[in-house]
């Protein structure tokens, strides 16, 4: 039996971290693929900062945009996953499929 091939899972660093991973799995599981981001923060129950940084980490990333405009005189800033994001998360996933299909 061959040993299973980590490279590509490793490879992602930036969908392998929690936080992140959280993000991008709450915004492919919307039926709109976006989220406000006072959404992402209640559910996910990150903190405003801590949402921010991961945020511009998946926007570096090309995975996600975010827009900002104001509704009624209030910002509302909203997350979305990008095609490329998508495409990410998919083999992502795909990698973690293969490991699981090779736990006894």
């Amino acid at each position: 039996m061959s040993k299973p091939d980590y490279t590509d899972l490793i490879k992602n660093k930036v969908i392998h971290e929690r936080s992140r991973l959280l993000i991008l799995s709450y915004l492919t599981g919307s039926e709109t693929g976006s989220a406000a981001f006072m959404e992402l923060q209640k559910i996910l129950e990150f903190t405003r900062g801590n949402l921010s940084i991961q945020l511009k980490i998946l926007q570096e990333a090309g995975y996600v945009s975010i827009k900002k405009k104001f509704k009624d005189k209030k910002p509302r800033t909203t997350v979305s996953l990008t095609e490329k994001g998508r495409q990410e998360i998919k083999n992502y996933l795909k990698e973690m499929e293969k490991i699981i299909k090779n736990i006894k």
